[in-house]
């Protein structure tokens, strides 16, 4: 229920989850990049794995900034890209859990899963949304 209310309102002005998506990218490289690096001991994931994992939303903030400024007429492709780079980006982080799983504590692993809930729960609404913005350029 809460997906269709919010999916009527970003429908109005479906940039906007450029900017939420943007938003969250940034937040989430500083989390890793910053917090559960100085936080290694804690969350058991290794410190290159972390910056990797915060390398990649910055280039999704820098996406997600361009398409809110410059994609008006390639709306629904913008956002299919974004979903998708999303998604890919959770099926890495799932990858890397599990390669490291001998080392991630608890911490780490309900970090990681709220995370992926998170961004996946995003591009299924960018996917919705770009769906139906009728927009949707071929590739």
């Amino acid at each position: 229920m809460i997906l269709k209310q919010t999916i009527k309102k970003i429908k109005d002005n479906p940039r906007k989850l450029f900017l939420i998506d943007g938003v969250g990218a940034l937040v989430s490289a500083f989390m890793l990049g910053v917090v559960l690096v100085r936080l290694e001991h804690i969350f058991g994931v290794p410190v290159q794995t972390l910056y990797l994992l915060a390398f990649l939303p910055v280039l999704f903030a820098v996406y997600d900034f361009y398409s809110y400024r410059e994609g008006k007429d390639k709306l629904g492709v913008l956002l299919k890209g974004i979903a998708i780079m999303n998604i890919g980006y959770c099926l890495l982080s799932i990858g890397l859990a599990f390669y490291h799983h001998e080392v991630i504590s608890y911490l780490g692993w309900a970090y990681i899963v709220i995370e992926i809930m998170i961004v996946v729960v995003i591009a299924i609404l960018e996917l919705k949304v770009a769906k139906n913005t009728g927009l949707q350029e071929t590739v």
